[in-house]
């Protein structure tokens, strides 16, 4: 359930809320917003609906949610969430290019991609110092080493960054280098992990697992929101299927069913949903088209040359063209490119 406060609503008015759901069995989880605050009710529906809610001083409406996931629904927000990374936000009113390297192998690579994905026009920065493979004996990222150049990364372009977090014990390390952290396809479903990240309030890009339906995906959402980490970025980035032409299978479907559903951001990773290189450019352009809220690809100076999927990096020159088409595609659908709200501050400021 959820209960929509007024705007005239004081402090008071929602600690009274509380207490009588609490007092009921029940917990709450409060969003507050610029013009009133919404109150997300875990617990029994039916003990709930006994209350008289309705009639508490602030209180605008009372909503039953019939869906599993209660925070992470659309109904929780009287308008869609906008998260902030850094100096960029992502949000539905703009489109959202996020470029880098896949893993961080060497300064100078990372650097390269870097600069590319600057100069070409993307707006966040992706790098991972930690990777989950398949195999034991692939290239498991730089770790701490990894980190130190993504910062550097970071301080030259003057760009926020986003890297994946494999383990709970690295949460907050990682978190100390980084603008927003990304739960991996392969973790959707750690719930541990999921908590973990819950409770630092650092923005979250979480990634749709392998063979995972969009409510399994929404509910793991459900889990760091309910710690109350409500910054939470939905990254599909395609699924396993019986087709072996593609690494995965773009569920580009989903974009248009999670802006029905929820009310977090959207965005699309071609990159490793399609494993192929040539197969970037025109999924990206979909993904635009669908109403995704952003991209994000890999980057890389010397595919050929990678320690980690190499076949699906773009060049250092092939971004500049992606990135003109989309925004001419943005465009065209009333959805231009994010622009820097202001410089970009340290990380934690």
């Amino acid at each position: 359930m959820i209960v929509v406060m007024n705007g005239r609503a004081t402090q008071a008015d929602i600690d009274r809320v509380v207490v009588t759901v609490e007092d009921a069995g029940g917990e709450c989880f409060i969003s507050p917003g610029k013009n009133r605050t919404i109150i997300g009710l875990l617990g029994d529906t039916d003990r709930f609906m006994s209350l008289p809610l309705g009639g508490l001083p602030g209180v605008d409406e009372v909503i039953r949610v019939g869906k599993p996931y209660k925070l992470v629904a659309a109904e929780a927000r009287s308008t869609p969430s906008v998260v902030s990374v850094g100096n960029i936000d992502i949000g539905r009113d703009a489109f959202t290019i996020i470029a880098g390297p896949c893993a961080i192998e060497t300064e100078d690579q990372a650097m390269s991609a870097a600069r590319a994905a600057k100069a070409a026009g993307a707006q966040i920065l992706r790098g991972d110092a930690y990777k989950h493979r398949s195999s034991p004996y692939a290239f498991q990222g730089l770790a701490k080493t990894g980190l130190e150049i993504l910062k550097q990364m970071r301080i030259e372009t003057g760009m926020p960054v986003v890297t994946e977090v494999l383990q709970t014990s690295d949460v907050e390390l990682v978190a100390s280098y980084v603008d927003i952290l990304r739960v991996g396809a392969r973790n959707m479903q750690n719930f541990q992990l999921l908590r973990e990240i819950g409770k630092i309030h650092k923005p979250v890009m979480l990634k749709r697992g392998l063979s995972s339906t969009i409510e399994e995906w929404l509910m793991a959402a459900e889990y760091i929101a309910q710690q109350g980490n409500q910054d939470i970025v939905l990254c599909e980035r395609g699924i396993r299927t019986f087709e072996p032409m593609t690494r995965n299978t773009l569920d580009l479907s989903a974009v248009p069913i999670v802006h029905k559903l929820s009310h977090l951001p959207i965005i699309v990773d071609p990159s490793h949903a399609s494993g192929k290189r040539e197969l970037v450019a025109p999924l990206s352009a979909a993904a635009v088209a669908v109403g995704a809220d952003g991209i994000m690809v890999d980057v890389h100076p010397h595919p050929e040359a990678a320690l980690c999927d190499g076949p699906q990096a773009l060049t250092n020159d092939e971004v500049p063209p992606l990135v003109k088409e989309l925004a001419a595609v943005a465009k065209a659908i009333g959805k231009p490119l994010s622009r820097p709200r202001h410089a970009l501050t340290a990380v934690g400021e």
